[in-house]
């Protein structure tokens, strides 16, 4: 029998092109407060209106404070001899997953997720550190039979950044591809690249991309400590390219206020579901918007921790993007990364001024002062907000931005009040420490 054979299709981008990559479903497991933040409405209600829900025992943390029933309210399928031992990565990662499916009305019981493929991002490996030390200080002679079968079902499926998604496909039960990518704060956004990759060749026609990342307070506070013994040795470590570190919980982020000082960082996870736009029609599902392109790129410095703020990559990385299909005046609006380090805040600037001269009118707003700086769970929120955005006509403002810093060549949209503004063309930009920049190229359901 000869190989099955697809007619050649167009490439992805062109008017209801079937191959399109659009985005169906959004869910979340945020800091919220006092409870979780599940829902786009949810999500929607605190970036809009600018509010930050940071706080953490006296200090600038968002914390997940996800109990066991609303756990097991949204997977109470899962045997409990698994789930007793899954991380806080695993719990949140799964329900931000099953809410995105929620959302997009795909059942994941009824097999509908049979043959999707399931990507992960996952910057940091905090959630993992607790079951390598169990593993490392175990005695295997004196560890009952139970007790082996105990840890070894917990080091399984929590020892390698790979952990939420083997809970995840497991969910599924996909055939599909099912991986993960670690490249710090940018890695979701690499893996929604993946994601349209894999549907522009036909080799998916869904997939959920998840990122998920927990961080060890204590961890940071160490570092933090050791960063401020560091300092006194700043000439040395200029020499060597260093950036200067700044603290995470001793003030409010403020993203491109010139009073910042801080950052703040948050843990948690946000899932996206995209489709082939074929796909998606045959099931009658709801369309926030699209991945038109995304692209990577690199500062090419020897100094693995440094960074050229220049903006010449960000720059490259929008290029790639917008190829020669797209002008730059269709994309009044950029989802920005500032976490409150005025070298992010810096390069953005340069970038900006490099792609819309510096008498520019685009509206560039971050919501990381929202939930606190995410990691890898980044990505997929800032692609759920800007089509959130788009679809409503207002650019939310940069949460805790209240005096913007001098001689920005873009609008940060401060306070707390949206911004009106008609558009289906938008940047959303993520970065990696190591000089990683990320831009994605969003647009409305039906922009070409």
């Amino acid at each position: 029998m000869s190989p099955r054979r697809h007619p050649p299709r167009p490439a992805p981008g062109g008017p209801g092109n079937p191959r399109d990559t659009v985005v169906t479903g959004l869910g979340f497991c945020l800091p919220g407060g006092a409870e979780p933040v599940f829902t786009a409405a949810q999500v929607w209600d605190i970036a809009s209106h600018g509010r930050t829900v940071l706080g953490r025992h006296g200090i600038h943390y968002g914390s997940v404070h996800l109990s066991a029933e609303q756990f097991a309210e949204r997977l109470p399928d899962i045997p409990e001899f698994f789930s007793r031992h899954y991380t806080n990565a695993h719990r949140y990662g799964l329900v931000s997953f099953v809410e995105a499916c929620a959302d997009a009305e795909l059942d994941v019981d009824a097999g509908e997720l049979g043959e999707a493929a399931v990507l992960v991002g996952r910057g940091g490996v905090d959630a993992n550190v607790d079951s390598y030390v169990s593993l490392l200080g175990a005695d295997p002679d004196s560890a009952t039979a139970f007790d082996a079968v105990e840890m070894l079902v917990a080091t399984e499926q929590a020892v390698s950044p790979s952990d939420v998604a083997l809970v995840q496909g497991a969910l599924a039960r996909t055939v599909g591809p099912c991986f993960t990518v670690s490249c710090g704060c940018a890695s979701a956004a690499v893996q929604i690249g993946n994601a349209r990759r894999l549907i522009a060749a036909d080799e998916t026609d869904l997939a959920l991309v998840t990122g998920v990342d927990v961080f060890n307070v204590g961890l940071i506070q160490k570092s933090q400590r050791l960063l401020r013994g560091a300092q006194h040795a700043h000439d040395a470590t200029d020499a060597v390219g260093m950036p200067d570190l700044l603290p995470s919980f001793d003030s409010l982020m403020r993203p491109y206020d010139r009073r910042a000082d801080c950052i703040n960082h948050g843990e948690g996870s946000a899932t996206v579901i995209l489709e082939s736009r074929e796909h998606a029609g045959r099931r009658g599902a709801h369309i926030y918007g699209q991945v038109l392109a995304t692209a990577l790129t690199r500062d090419g410095l020897a100094n693995p921790l440094a960074a050229d703020d220049s903006g010449a990559q960000l720059v490259r990385a929008v290029r790639l993007c917008t190829g020669d299909r797209w002008g730059i005046e269709q994309l009044p609006y950029i989802n920005g990364a500032s976490d409150g380090d005025p070298v992010v805040t810096a390069l953005e600037a340069n970038a900006v001024r490099e792609l819309y001269g510096p008498a520019s009118t685009v509206l560039m707003s971050s919501q990381e002062g929202c939930f606190g700086h995410l990691g890898s769970a980044s990505g997929c929120l800032d692609l759920a907000l800007t089509l959130m955005m788009m679809e409503y006509g207002e650019v939310c403002p940069t949460a805790n931005c209240e005096q913007p810093a001098d001689g920005l060549p873009f609008d940060p949209v401060p306070g707390t009040r949206t911004r009106p503004l008609d558009f289906d063309h938008a940047l959303s930009f993520n970065y990696q420490i190591g000089g990683v920049k990320h831009a994605m190229l969003l647009g409305g359901p039906d922009a070409t």
